[in-house]
């Protein structure tokens, strides 16, 4: 199969072939996205074929407005319209009952669905051309650092779609977050975007979660994209180290060894010149910005793949925040192998 390379001039080609079935590469504010149409099961089921995804994963519907929300949700909560006034479009995926005309395929056969309104007005002006919601995980290949860019997109599904559409860098980062309304209290399934301070503002109690900051047992069953398996990783393997900035700079600065990667905030990038001389240290931004390392954690991630590090130590943000997700993908990169300090 040949990936068309789409611009931003040709997003009704895009359009056409989601409504005809085929799988295309979406720019969203978080992460490039890989679009089916939602409610076409072969077009779901492919998606799964193109990234290796497991089959009991759930999947996001895109829609460009709030309005779209009742034709594929039931029993929808006055939070639910409510958290839309305040985030949407945006960063936020809400978990709600769906209706009888969304696949199993799409929510992994459970009777709830994640529903999102991009922030990125490209990719509503897409959904919105091809007139159906659009199922799409982030366009990576399964386990990989999701795509910021639309090249990082082509590195993992060139010749496994059908096209992707250049909208420019992600501006956030990191995926939505999901939150789901079908229980008291609603609970953090996700961080992203939207943080967990900001849901409180509007919710008032929320709840995180344990999979948020754990590995999930064996025998649980996701809600949500991304509680399951392990998530975001490079190649070589991920030490996360936690705590005081400086203290866990100089920790992995103990540690890492000649050929180890490290990821940093930037004050700290000197304190790695060997591994700087091999072009093996990714800044995340300064220690206090938490939004630019969001921005920065997948390329830094992603970039590593291609030199020849053996291991990557990482530098983690507190919690507060976008930090948190932060965190969480750093986490999940790693397995959870975390070292506190």
């Amino acid at each position: 199969m040949e990936t068309k390379y789409l611009t931003q001039n040709e997003i009704e080609t895009a359009a056409a072939i989601l409504r005809e079935g085929g799988l295309v590469g979406i720019p969203t504010e978080t992460v490039y996205g890989l679009g089916a149409n939602g409610l076409d099961t072969k077009a779901v089921a492919d998606i799964f074929t193109a990234k290796g995804r497991p089959q009991d994963n759930p999947l996001i519907l895109h829609i460009p407005d709030a309005d779209w929300l009742g034709r594929y949700c039931r029993d929808i909560p006055d939070t639910a319209y409510e958290l839309a006034r305040c985030f949407w479009p945006g960063p936020l995926t809400m978990v709600l009952p769906r209706r009888d005309n969304v696949p199993d395929v799409v929510t992994a056969g459970l009777d709830t669905v994640g529903m999102r309104c991009p922030g990125h007005a490209l990719c509503r002006e897409i959904i919105a051309l091809a007139g159906v919601p659009v199922a799409a995980p982030s366009g990576n290949t399964s386990g990989r650092p999701s795509p910021t860019t639309a090249q990082h997109m082509l590195e993992d599904m060139d010749g496994r779609i059908h096209a992707i559409v250049d909208g420019g860098p992600c501006g956030v980062g990191v995926e939505s977050t999901i939150i789901d309304l079908t229980c008291t209290p609603p609970r953090l399934l996700r961080p992203g975007g939207v943080t967990l301070e900001q849901l409180r503002q509007v919710l008032d109690e929320v709840e995180v979660d344990a999979a948020v900051t754990r590995q999930m047992k064996a025998g649980e069953k996701p809600k949500a994209p991304g509680m399951a398996y392990r998530h975001y990783a490079p190649k070589a393997p991920v030490t996360v180290v936690a705590g005081d900035p400086y203290r866990s700079a100089a920790y992995i600065a103990d540690h890492a060894v000649a050929g180890d990667g490290v990821i940093c905030f930037d004050e700290y990038i000197s304190l790695f010149p060997e591994q700087a001389g091999q072009g093996y240290v990714a800044g995340l931004g300064r220690a206090v910005d938490k939004e630019e390392q969001a921005r920065h954690i997948f390329d830094a991630l992603r970039g590593f793949d291609h030199t020849a590090v053996t291991a990557i130590w990482a530098q983690c943000p507190d919690t507060g925040g976008i930090g948190l997700a932060v965190a969480n993908r750093l986490n999940k990169a790693a397995g959870f192998h975390i070292v506190e300090v």
